[in-house]
């Protein structure tokens, strides 16, 4: 079990078997309004499960519970329960401050950190929870930490109160070394082999009626895009591409009413699909409200869409084809207030500018960067994380060696120790075609 930590003069320490009474009463009041049952009996349940070790002699898939509680001055203002599974995750349930400690000092957020330290020194690879839709504060507390909102259960614990599922991701699957994706316009003279060849063995067997007509089909409604008329089933097709070679795909109809249809969504490897995710959200959003797909996803496909911001809108069974299951998922766009547009960076690059190392992000000409304006904030995605910065200002050049003659290179590349070095990097991720697009220094500063 975890030890005792201090953090800003509060002590995080395992429950003791004198705190019973102080924690029966604090999950009484908390959970009243929100979950039906006798919450002392749950208390009672899970304080004698951790003072016993943390074994559980009831539950199916837990491995071990334990409770911790939070003083300052030696008053106690918070409870945070976790749970061990034996899938290798930890759930919180429950996460209590004190009503007179709520906004103050952080109390919430130092068990929950104590939770997630907890949580990794298990290995366990997620931390997940549930809250009750009417304690809007406890959800924004979430969200603002990282966890995504899974779903939502209509009713669940109580009548008329539905609870949303969230999770926080522990293990960042995004290495230094992940390819340089790029999201671009379909160029049929040099992406169509690949694009057909991508989509025929993607979809092929879950979407009855995808063949060459139909990729034919969809080549035809790209040079119909001209007209603008959704009538006319016009497509925006934009092609996910790495050292060369088409590695996704991704086909758009507007629709009368303003949704956007993607069909296709298909891509060779998990780093070509989040990189049309999060780029499509920019490219599109003049087309329409909202995005929406038809998939038979994977999981880690499910999981990158969750954690940009996606829902799950329906479930086709046999919709497409006899032996598959469709699903819809949707994301609107976010047409109110200043729009946080998403740029992904590889995480050397990311942490550099959250350490305040780097404050200049370059890009070349793409239709999504050309539409970054000075005064907006960016939300940095690498893996897992992010972070949201704001664009300072925005300076183009014709090459890299004209933007180097100007710029500080070590706030763009703060990891190699010469201009040469930084120069011959640049131009192994951005080859001669497309540093001809334009170069643009983005300068940002940490929200």
């Amino acid at each position: 079990m975890t030890a005792s930590t201090v953090i800003n003069n509060v002590v995080i320490r395992p429950a003791a078997s004198d705190d019973f009474e102080w924690v029966a009463d604090l999950m009484v009041r908390a959970l009243s309004p929100f979950y039906d049952g006798d919450h002392r009996a749950h208390a009672q349940r899970i304080f004698d499960t951790h003072m016993e070790g943390g074994v559980d002699h009831v539950g199916h898939f837990s491995a071990g519970q334990y409770m911790f509680i939070a003083e300052q001055d030696g008053q106690r203002v918070g409870i945070i329960h976790v749970v061990e599974k034996k899938q290798e995750t930890v759930k919180i349930s429950p996460l209590i401050v004190s009503t007179d400690y709520r906004g103050k000092l952080g109390i919430g957020s130092m068990l929950l950190k104590h939770a997630e330290e907890f949580a990794r020194n298990l290995g366990a690879r997620q931390l997940y929870c549930t809250v009750a839709s009417p304690n809007q504060k406890a959800l924004e507390f979430f969200l603002r930490k990282g966890f995504r909102i899974t779903g939502t259960a209509k009713d669940h614990y109580k009548q008329g109160v539905d609870e949303h599922m969230l999770y926080k991701q522990l293990v960042d699957e995004a290495g230094f070394d992940s390819p340089n994706v790029s999201v671009i316009p379909f160029d049929e003279e040099n992406h169509a082999e690949g694009a057909r060849k991508l989509i025929l063995s993607q979809m092929s067997d879950v979407f009855r009626g995808v063949d060459d007509d139909w990729v034919d089909a969809l080549f035809a409604g790209y040079k119909r895009k001209e007209l603008g008329d959704v009538n006319a089933k016009y497509k925006i097709i934009f092609t996910a591409e790495c050292g060369g070679q088409v590695v996704g795909i991704a086909g758009a109809t507007p629709k009368k009413g303003q949704p956007i249809k993607l069909m296709p969504l298909v891509t060779l490897s998990e780093a070509a699909f989040e990189a049309l995710v999060i780029d499509l959200q920019g490219l599109l959003a003049d087309y329409g409200h909202k995005l929406y797909v038809h998939l038979v996803p994977e999981p880690w496909q499910v999981a990158c869409l969750q954690r940009h911001g996606w829902t799950l809108e329906g479930v086709f069974p046999g919709g497409y084809a006899p032996n598959s299951v469709v699903q819809q998922w949707g994301l609107n766009f976010n047409k109110e207030g200043a729009t946080v547009r998403k740029m992904r960076i590889k995480r050397p690059y990311y942490d550099a500018i959250m350490s305040g190392r780097k404050t200049l992000e370059v890009r070349v000409g793409y239709d999504n960067i050309k539409r970054l304006r000075a005064g907006e904030m960016l939300q940095l995605e690498t893996g897992h994380t992010s972070g949201v910065v704001r664009i300072k200002s925005i300076r183009i050049y014709n090459n890299f060696a004209d933007m180097l003659a100007t710029e500080p290179w070590r706030e763009i590349v703060p990891q190699v120790n010469s201009e040469a070095i930084a120069l011959q990097l640049l131009r192994e991720i951005y080859p001669a075609h497309k540093e001809r697009l334009g170069v643009h220094v983005i300068e940002v500063e940490k929200q």
